[in-house]
């Protein structure tokens, strides 16, 4: 079997779909803990605001485990790895329901946070990797937009379903949605063993190259720009003089945009151009620019759907052209990396929110776009991996 899988595999769509529902469960932890986590705290300490704590221990882990875990798996078959993976998540998400349940110590769910985050870029790198053994690579766009709008979605009723089952008890929402994070163990299907690869140079492993860690910083600025939305959408309301719950002016436009990127990608199954890339980065940047500004409403709305309707076209992108820049041994981590540079992403939004005020933070963001969006101006075209048109 070569890269791309067998013909045979791509003339089904059983397993792409299964894939596809794979990808979107597998979201539904990271999606909803924002609420789910809130509530727990907020039962256990009085402090909504400790559910933080929650994420920033969940999210740390996965930024520390991305690379030893993706190495270990070189070793097993991709499937039994991922399904291995997203089971040891389910296990540490139902110990720290069962935690709260018991009253532990705040502590201690710390700690249970971190062990569940820990699987999350790998795994995410894994079940990227299983996509190449499913579709051929003229698939891999239309595969790729498919999966970002189920992302968005997945994103926009994690949320809700969390809140809703919170009402019944916050410590059942978060053992329906471990549940339902650990759909991809049943989901993903099965595929046949690789064919092995070439020994790997002395080099693999050591570390990323030139091109690699551009587009990382690109995936990282992108995170970051889109977590400044979805995370200020209170702050934006209120500087804007309406009451909080007018957040979801700025968080539905951005989600419908995205998601309709998405669909655009996996309709039409395009690869970008390099052209196409640098306008779609410029666009993030000049939408980030204006939300920052807050001249006035429209304006403000525009730049929220400008950035909303690039998200998904990039991000297709980013996982395309690493896919073509990274050693077969490599795969798996850079894929796990790209997923971990969008959470690096959240975490500085994350600190420079905490630190200073909202315009501040998404001025730093739009200069953080800009300075990415320049690097891939005067790149190499070797960053392109060669195959994209200029």
């Amino acid at each position: 079997m070569g890269l791309h899988g067998s013909a045979a595999a791509t003339d089904r769509s059983g397993p792409l779909i299964r894939w596809l529902f794979a990808t979107a469960t597998l979201n539904v932890p990271q999606a909803a803990s924002p609420i789910a986590f809130a509530l727990l705290a907020l039962g256990l300490t009085g402090e909504a605001t400790d559910g933080a704590a929650l994420i920033l221990a969940m999210t740390l882990a996965q930024v520390a485990a991305v690379l030893p875990l993706s190495r270990i798996g070189r070793r097993f078959a991709p499937v039994g790895f991922l399904r291995a993976l997203v089971l040891g998540r389910s296990l540490a998400l139902a110990a720290l329901a069962l935690a709260a349940w018991l009253e532990a110590s705040f502590g201690a769910l710390i700690v249970l946070a971190a062990l569940a985050g820990l699987a999350n870029g790998a795994a995410h790198g894994y079940l990227r990797v299983i996509l190449n053994q499913l579709v051929t690579a003229a698939r891999l766009p239309r595969a790729l937009g498919l999966a970002a709008t189920l992302n968005e979605l997945t994103f926009v009723l994690a949320p809700v379903a969390a809140s809703g089952l919170g009402v019944v008890s916050p410590v059942f929402a978060v053992l329906m949605l471990t549940a339902l994070g650990a759909l991809p163990a049943l989901l993903v299907p099965s595929v046949a063993a690789p064919d092995p690869l070439p020994a790997a140079p002395s080099s693999v492993g050591t570390g990323i190259g030139a091109p690699i860690a551009l587009w990382l910083l690109c995936a990282t600025a992108s995170g970051a720009a889109v977590a400044a939305i979805e995370i200020g959408a209170v702050a934006l309301a209120l500087d804007f003089g309406f009451e909080a719950a007018y957040a979801v002016l700025f968080t539905v436009p951005l989600c419908v945009a995205s998601a309709a990127g998405g669909l655009w990608i996996g309709i039409r199954n395009l690869r970008a151009t390099r052209r196409m890339v640098l306008v779609q980065l410029a666009m993030m940047s000049v939408g980030t620019l204006l939300v920052a500004l807050q001249a006035s409403l429209p304006l403000t709305m525009v730049g929220v759907v400008m950035m909303g309707a690039v998200t998904a076209p990039l991000g297709t992108h980013y996982s395309l052209t690493l896919d073509a820049l990274a050693p077969p041994q490599q795969r798996a981590e850079v894929f796990g990396l790209l997923r971990t540079a969008n959470a690096v992403g959240i975490i500085l939004t994350s600190s420079v929110l905490a630190l200073a005020s909202l315009s501040m933070a998404l001025m730093l963001v739009a200069c953080l776009m800009l300075a990415a969006t320049l690097c891939v101006g005067v790149g190499s075209p070797a960053a392109f991996a060669g195959d994209w048109r200029r």
